[in-house]
């Protein structure tokens, strides 16, 4: 059984209304289908403010701190509001240890004090909170009354501003959280050593909008204008995660193939050689509203990750979003798990020459059986099954739910020891 009329907090890492499409954000508007749901952004620090001053967001919090409304920005999605944090100091420069954690704890008290008023303005005292990610404020959730608090870990610690603190600040999110959900297996058997209460529920896509890229009325993005076929193409941000030595091999050996990669460009893990490839062509940023306008216009999709301890934790979207698409998908062996969810139906590639045979497979014998079969996985993978199994979970953790129950608990830990949407 999943929630329902129930009030959840979601503390969020990501923004609300980032042009990325998140996990978390979509999740929430799942969740408030049934439920009254508060999304609460990360906080602003000092910096962040002097950096941004000039910004939309910026201006936006302006608004928010200058009216009366209880600090709620209305989302436009029925029972689903953003409760907006006051600023914090900036403290991530500051060393590990006893300084660092009292300025953390008086961060974290700080906004609080904030979620507290707005509770009480909303008449709310029963509540769930969902820590997804923002293992910043570790201890927020148990500074408040929940009835539960659930941690919603979502990718591998990496860079070294997540390191230097977060690695002590994760272990006491998931020590204290009465559930853990992971998008991944390998986080999900490591975070099982940690709390016993923890769970798989993969990621999914927005079906609903990646297939929109199968009507025939859909025009093809102006961004592929005058880009000669066929298109390989990515969708997504073009950062670290890229195996570039990968990408170097396939795009010089096939050269009359045109590789497309839309999506903002991290240039500090891109290599010089990437920009100057003749057949490698960037869009730029597009806004994930107008995804399947890009999508429409590849022959073939990729995902060419590197294969590291990283990406082995990774459950892309767009795997699904491709699928739902229709489109043909090539991508790294990266993480083996998800052969699991995608039966026969993508071509995982342990190399260059493995990558670049299973793009020409591809092209050159293609089907509508085919495609078909790439809908029915996408169909199985969309965010309203996985939501549920979400909301589900959940709730079995609430006050009286099968958690709590002695005679159901040992059932629930063993569903938990293999992957709970299976």
């Amino acid at each position: 059984m999943e929630l329902c009329n129930r009030n959840i907090l979601i503390l969020g890492l990501a923004k609300y209304d980032s042009e990325i499409e998140s996990t978390i954000v979509t999740l929430a508007k799942h969740l408030a289908r049934k439920n009254n749901v508060f999304y609460i952004e990360t906080p602003y620090t000092w910096k962040d403010l002097l950096l941004n001053k000039h910004g939309k967001e910026k201006a936006r919090r302006d608004k928010i701190y200058l009216s009366h409304n209880n600090h709620l920005i209305d989302t436009g999605t029925p029972n689903l509001k953003v409760m907006v944090m006051p600023t914090v100091m900036s403290i991530n420069w500051v060393p590990e240890g006893k300084i660092y954690r009292a300025l953390l704890k008086l961060n974290e008290s700080f906004m609080r004090r904030r979620i507290q008023k707005v509770l009480e303005a909303e008449k709310i005292q029963q509540y769930v909170f969902i820590n997804s990610f923002n293992f910043y404020y570790p201890d927020l959730g148990n500074m408040l009354s929940p009835e539960v608090t659930a941690y919603h870990c979502v990718d591998p610690l990496v860079y070294p501003a997540e390191l230097k603190h977060g690695l002590i600040s994760e272990r006491k999110l998931v020590e204290n959280s009465n559930v853990i959900i992971c998008t991944s297996k390998r986080l999900y058997d490591e975070k099982k050593q940690q709390n016993q209460n923890t769970f798989f529920v993969p990621n999914a896509a927005d079906i609903a909008h990646s297939s929109k890229a199968l009507q025939s009325s859909l025009q093809v993005h102006s961004v592929l204008a005058g880009i000669k076929k066929p298109v390989v193409g990515y969708f997504g941000n073009i950062e670290r995660r890229l195996d570039y030595e990968l990408i170097d091999a396939v795009t010089a050996a096939n050269p009359d193939t045109s590789f497309v990669f839309a999506g903002p460009v991290i240039k500090e893990h891109v290599p010089d050689w990437f920009f100057a490839r003749s057949n490698i062509h960037l869009t730029g940023a597009v806004p994930y509203s107008e995804m399947p306008q890009v999508l429409k216009g590849f022959d073939t999709a990729i995902i060419p990750f590197k294969k590291d301890a990283v990406s082995a934790t990774i459950f892309p979207l767009k795997l699904f979003e491709y699928l739902g698409a229709g489109k043909p998908v090539v991508a790294t062996d990266f993480n083996p798990d998800l052969k699991d969810f995608t039966n026969d139906t993508v071509a995982y590639c342990s190399g260059a020459a493995q990558f670049s045979e299973a793009i020409k497979n591809a092209i050159d014998n293609d089907s509508a059986a085919q495609m078909e079969a790439r809908l029915k996985i996408a169909a199985q993978n969309t965010w309203e099954k996985r939501g549920n199994e979400f909301s589900t979970l959940i709730n079995k953790y609430m006050p009286g739910g099968a958690a709590n129950d002695a005679s159901e608990a040992g059932e629930l830990q063993n569903e938990g020891q293999i992957i709970v949407n299976i």
